[in-house]
């Protein structure tokens, strides 16, 4: 019997050196006349906004700044942003910058026309139908990191702050009707968000190859995405003005979105309440978790990471890729365990009752009982892989 499944791959991307100069056109082809861009408090000063602005600006484009936004986004930040681009009369939405820039720029333009509370719309079964389509602002993203891939995403992930739980907002429509890929605004970027980004890309398509589930087109992009980072990620920590190695990671990131249509696992799951508790940077979170993970999922996909060595020009096996995952970490710097990341075990119990009910927690290969959440999180403590 032939499996049934659903795949969606329907983002315009526009990508390389310079497209920034096309956001004009990007705005007009998407029905934008007045945007609002959406950005993170540290980069709205920065020349990369700066001169994004200018560009819009000398065409003629009038255009609001938002940038009450932090590093793990609240819905705090998401309320002020609608209240901002209601008052300011903004037609659509720029969502600039990684992560955090990217999604509360997308929940934003998706909440702009709702009446009932963000909450509802948390990606559980079809609540997303709960939504007006009308009421959804229209949005061009513009990524400024490599890592999340929000830019080509459906979703925004917000912390409720009453419970310090991450949340995933979704609907079809917050897909951005145009993405500007130009890995030279990623130039700027400080060493740790460069490593922390990349490493998010290569957690993004290894746990999407990894989920269970038929996805064959997941599983090439996701594997594709891995040998780019691998090869990619160390040469922007050596050389940050590697313009064509940063542009394989930008996209690498674009893959790993793409690809986790078909599920995450155990690193995410463990990562949004260790990002939500300690407030740690997400994708070095994962990085963290990354060898951990493979070694409690080894006897559920050793034949598939035993292809994934073989297709990387390693030897095919588990323990040859899993070797090279602490190698790629070590010359990146990323903390060895969870004590080197200032995390303590205070919170360990909770962490675990968190995991299991995360919302990527049904896509690891073996099933993330509490046991299991606080197996790995052990590991990455102690650093015993």
């Amino acid at each position: 019997m032939v499996t049934k499944a659903n795949w969606n791959y329907p983002t315009a991307v526009k990508f390389g050196p310079g497209r920034i100069a096309e956001l004009p056109e990007a705005l007009k082809s998407s029905g934008i006349t007045k945007p609002l861009l959406v950005t993170d408090a540290g980069l709205a000063s920065l020349p990369v906004t700066q001169n994004t602005v200018q560009i819009l600006r000398d065409a003629g484009i009038p255009v609001g700044l938002f940038a009450d936004v932090k590093p793990n986004p609240i819905s705090a930040n998401v309320e002020a942003g609608i209240k901002v681009l209601r008052e300011g009369g903004h037609d659509g939405v720029i969502a600039f910058g990684g992560g955090s820039g990217l999604d509360v720029g997308k929940v934003i333009a998706f909440m702009a026309g709702q009446t009932r509370p963000m909450w509802d719309f948390e990606d559980i079964g079809d609540w997303w139908t709960r939504a007006d389509p009308k009421g959804i602002f229209p949005i061009v993203a513009v990524p400024t990191t490599a890592g999340t891939g929000s830019e080509v995403g459906r979703a925004g992930v917000i912390t409720d702050e009453t419970t310090h739980t991450k949340k995933v907002i979704f609907h079809p429509l917050m897909m951005p009707k145009v993405v500007i890929a130009d890995p030279e605004l990623t130039v700027g970027m400080p060493k740790f968000i460069t490593v922390g980004t990349g490493m998010d890309a290569l957690a993004h398509c290894l746990e999407a190859y990894c989920a269970p589930g038929y996805h064959p087109m997941a599983d090439g992009i996701a594997v594709e995405g891995i040998r780019l980072v691998f090869e990619n990620l160390p040469k922007v920590h050596a050389d940050p003005n590697d313009v064509e190695a940063r542009g394989h990671m930008m996209s690498a990131a674009a893959m790993g979105a793409t690809a986790f249509q078909k599920g995450l696992g155990a690193i995410h799951a463990l990562s949004h309440p260790v990002g939500a508790l300690y407030d740690t940077h997400h994708g070095m979170t994962n990085a963290v978790f990354m060898p951990y993970v493979l070694a409690v999922n080894k006897a559920a996909i050793e034949a598939r990471i035993a292809r994934l060595a073989a297709y990387l020009g390693l030897a095919p096996s588990f323990e040859a890729f899993q070797h090279a995952v602490i190698g790629l970490r070590m010359r990146l710097d990323v903390p060895h365990t969870l004590a080197d990341f200032k995390v303590d075990a205070s919170q360990r119990d909770l962490i675990g009752d968190m995991a299991i009910v995360d919302p990527t927690a049904g896509g690891n290969p073996v099933e993330l009982t509490k046991a299991r959440a606080l197996e790995i999180f052990d590991r990455a403590m102690e650093g015993r892989v």
